[in-house]
């Protein structure tokens, strides 16, 4: 079963982080994907730009539209993500579980299973 575990950021929590306890978010990142490839369970994880980066498009008449983004105002944005391949759900949140962000108040981790992959219905 394929999930995306979902890096929400807050960067005012993020901002009141000392630079050590952001080396070691970082380091606890590092430790994580390593053994995501050992167990062979990893797919692909990204970091994304910040938000304030991002474009939206719509269609209008036919035609794109794109303006400024982000689409949702919120303090929080998906700031990376790991798509990962697992057993079920308990492991994919056992897994989660093991993401240094998880420990820090104010920061969130989401898990959701992916519905299409390659076009097909996933399982």
């Amino acid at each position: 079963m394929k999930f995306l575990i979902g890096l929400h950021i807050n960067p005012a929590v993020m901002d009141a982080l000392t630079d050590e306890e952001k080396a070691a978010i970082g380091a606890g990142h590092g430790t994580f994907t390593e053994s995501l490839k050992k167990s062979g369970e990893l797919i692909s994880t990204q970091a994304l730009v910040d938000p304030s980066q991002a474009v939206v498009v719509s269609v209008h008449n036919g035609q794109p539209v794109v303006t400024d983004g982000p689409f949702l105002e919120s303090k929080e944005f998906l700031g990376g993500f790991y798509l990962i391949d697992c057993e079920n759900k308990d492991r994919a949140i056992e897994l989660a579980a093991q993401i240094p962000d998880t420990a820090i108040e104010g920061m969130g981790v989401e898990v959701r299973q992916v519905m299409f992959a390659d076009g097909h219905l996933e399982a």
